[in-house]
């Protein structure tokens, strides 16, 4: 059995925020989240296959298509 993995890393941002409510009720229901300015993370996505090569290819995944 062979593992092929393959790691990214990529940003996303959010902001949770009820227009209907003042600052300090954004902020008391969503926390960091109501931030005006948005609110960021940090993610690292690993996604690994697992297989056994093909006799002919050598292949466990094709990773061109």
């Amino acid at each position: 059995m062979i593992y092929v993995s393959r790691k990214e890393h990529f940003n996303a941002a959010h902001k949770l925020y009820n227009d209907a409510w003042s600052k300090e009720k954004n902020a008391e229901v969503f926390g960091p989240c109501a931030n005006e300015n948005w609110h960021g993370h940090n993610f690292d996505l690993i996604v690994t296959v697992k297989g056994n090569p093909d006799p002919d290819t050598g292949f466990v995944i094709d990773l061109k298509n």
